[in-house]
């Protein structure tokens, strides 16, 4: 009979073969007396990340697919073969500071109301990622996309804001809605209860849609920062305009899925009206700016192009799903 495992570790990896390597060593330098395995499901990268894995870290269990089926999927590959009390997923760019998996592994274990636990992510020049989300809902979309919450005290007014972005809330343990989930461990009895990750989101969103079935299950979600965890998340500094706006229409996309699969045809209704209006006068302001400043219409032209894609996308699927 094998050993009892106390923790599984599950990492997506996806073309990020040196952040991989570093995220494992950082994992087998830290985790202590933790009987755990490590599991690492390639979606078809082209880096040689698998070769690595094979040869470097022999004991993780490597999950090859031929292509790239999405973070949700190739989780719930892993979630299938775990044997952990406790299961745990994490990015491939982060890095195990410490102790902080064996904390997190003796707070939900002393913790009978906790069903998942994330833990402080810091940037690479270790200053706090806001990771504490609210579920978005018509008025805290109102107030994201329309400023609003600048108006509002966050400590009164959470109803408005869909992340915490003061950073002193970041140093206590808080009862959350989600947070995101670049490291999220889970009680494998909560997964046995609320089922797997929904595989309809391809990326992004599906956090939000695991810890909303959790919470609606019973099952508490809490922010822990005595284990720190180091996220080197992408540097929108150095993405170009066009890959900016592919990850802000993907997180659009899973949000209106989010609401579709959670709420009525009227409530999404709505949340299509208030996404339609935003990205309808982001597009009006784009033509504007192209007319007052010629020498850059190219730049103005091509976010228009990109609006009216995906305000295409977002009627057509309402359409469909409404």
């Amino acid at each position: 009979m094998n050993p009892p495992v106390d923790l599984s570790i599950i990492i997506v990896n996806y073309n990020t073969c040196d952040l991989l390597r570093e995220c494992l060593s950082s994992i087998y330098e830290n985790t202590g007396t933790l009987a755990m395995e490590v599991f690492v499901v390639d979606n078809a990268s082209e880096d040689g990340s698998s070769s690595m894995v094979k040869t470097d870290f022999p004991q993780v269990v490597l999950i090859e697919n031929s292509k790239n089926v999405g973070f949700a999927k190739a989780n719930n590959q892993a979630i299938r073969r775990s044997q952990g009390r406790f299961v745990l997923l994490l990015n491939s760019d982060t890095i195990v500071v410490g102790d902080a998996l064996p904390k997190m592994v003796r707070f939900l274990a002393e913790t009978p109301q906790a069903g998942v636990v994330g833990c402080k992510l810091l940037n690479s020049d270790l200053t706090i990622q806001h990771t504490i989300k609210h579920f978005p809902t018509l008025v805290n979309t109102v107030s994201r996309y329309f400023y609003l919450s600048r108006l509002f005290p966050f400590s009164r007014m959470k109803m408005f804001i869909g992340t915490i972005e003061t950073d002193s809330y970041y140093e206590d343990i808080h009862r959350v809605e989600f947070l995101l989930g670049a490291c999220l461990m889970v009680k494998h009895q909560v997964i046995e209860d609320v089922g797997l990750l929904d595989e309809d989101f391809f990326l992004y969103g599906e956090e939000t849609d695991w810890c909303y079935r959790i919470k609606k299950a019973g099952w508490e979600i809490f922010y822990y920062p005595h284990a720190q965890i180091i996220h080197h998340r992408g540097q929108s500094v150095k993405a170009t305009q066009k890959e900016r706006w592919w990850v802000i229409s993907r997180h659009l996309k899973a949000e209106y899925q989010f609401i579709a699969k959670h709420h009525s045809a009227l409530y999404t209704g709505c949340y299509t009206f208030i996404i339609s209006l935003k990205y309808g006068i982001a597009y009006l302001k784009n033509m504007i700016l192209a007319r007052i400043f010629s020498s850059q219409h190219r730049q103005y032209y091509d976010l228009m192009q990109d609006y009216r894609v995906f305000l295409g996308w977002l009627f057509s699927t309402h359409i469909k799903w409404g």
